[in-house]
């Protein structure tokens, strides 16, 4: 079996996995949310009103506070949403096994054995860039 194709097997064990269900129905119940996809769009319209007024020469500093408020009250109804919360918390779950996965995978092409690896990185010894890394393990 090629490596693509165990590729492939780790990719539907993944979409098997608890955490891929919690983060999939998560992300379905944020898309369906009319309210919070409404801040999604206002909250973005908002912001481009915002960069506009600040690239302007002559900036209308009444403006910029007025759209600086909006935003923030914006955001804050939309990270407060309570499908955001739990599509957040699902999405750093998948982050995690994400970078788990490229951790071991990174360890077997340095050499090491992937089966004993650890699920990630240590935090003492690991800066999250490869480019300035002698390996890892």
């Amino acid at each position: 079996m090629s490596v693509i194709e165990k590729a492939r097997e780790l990719g539907k064990a993944l979409q098997e996995d608890e955490i891929y269900s919690r983060y999939k129905a998560a992300k379905l119940a944020n898309d369906k949310d009319e309210s919070l996809q409404k801040n999604i769009v206002e909250f973005n319209s908002t912001k481009m009103e915002l960069n506009i007024e600040m690239a302007k020469d002559d900036k209308d500093t009444d403006a910029i506070t007025r759209l600086n408020s909006k935003l923030n009250s914006i955001y804050k109804e939309v990270t407060e949403n309570p499908n955001m919360v739990a599509f957040e918390a699902a999405r750093s779950e998948m982050d995690d096994i994400l970078e788990s996965i490229h951790y071991i995978i990174t360890c077997a092409a340095n050499g090491d054995d992937p089966m004993t690896c650890p699920d990630s990185p240590p935090a003492s010894e690991c800066s999250g860039s490869c480019a300035t890394c002698g390996g890892c393990g």
